[in-house]
């Protein structure tokens, strides 16, 4: 696999194929993409909303009406499309929960190890919490690792995708009931095919020269 051809081919998707769907077995892979996405000290900030079907489709399109109403279509024509939540906070219970998990995966040699984990994790969550103050954007930039995860797997996948921040927030934390379950919403990847619509698919890749972005030390 070339991985550097799977990001000059990829693109955003602009028009899906209503009718087609993903296989069961890319629907599997496409999960375990986003749970096995790296995040800072394994802390795991998120839960993926995946909908497939016309309802929950539409309980996902719900946020794109009004000023976001461009993006509806992709939404509701798409075969999956996957709303990605941050977690309010990282309380106790959820790095309990975590630890745990490494625990059972066997991650640690010995309880001092265990031990160390768990100091090590809670000094940089505390410093986010207490100090930094802006544990929500930290955990929100780690939760983007997962979509550019998701993106290039896609591609890999041969899955074409589209990352969605044009959504009114509040409304889609209130269709899918985020606020009780301590989340909120980051943004959507709709996934399918492109359609033969899709004016997107027909232009070319524009990015600015290696040059004037890269600086070799």
């Amino acid at each position: 696999m070339d991985i550097a051809e799977l990001a000059c081919r990829r693109y955003t998707t602009k028009a899906f194929d209503p009718t087609f769907r993903l296989s069961a077995e890319q629907v599997t892979q496409i999960e375990t993409l986003l749970r096995f996405s790296p995040s800072s000290t394994n802390l795991q900030p998120w839960h993926f909303f995946i909908a497939s079907s016309d309802e929950g489709k539409a309980r996902v399109a719900r946020a794109t009406a009004g000023a976001y109403a461009f993006n509806e279509a992709k939404v509701r024509n798409a075969s999956h499309v996957v709303v990605f939540c941050t977690r309010a906070m990282a309380d106790d219970a959820h790095l309990d929960a975590v630890l745990a998990q490494e625990a059972r995966d066997g991650r640690f040699a010995d309880e001092a190890a265990q031990a160390g984990q768990q100091r090590g994790r809670a000094h940089f969550v505390n410093m986010h919490r207490f100090e930094l103050r802006d544990a929500q954007h930290w955990m929100e930039k780690q939760v983007y690792l997962a979509v550019g995860t998701l993106l290039l797997g896609a591609a890999a996948l041969g899955i074409d995708a589209c990352p969605i921040e044009g959504f009114d927030q509040k409304v889609m934390d209130e269709a899918l009931g985020l606020r009780e379950r301590g989340l909120v919403s980051a943004v959507i990847v709709a996934l399918g095919k492109r359609s033969a619509e899709d004016f997107n698919a027909h232009l070319p890749k524009s990015r600015l020269p290696a040059d004037s972005v890269i600086t070799r030390l």
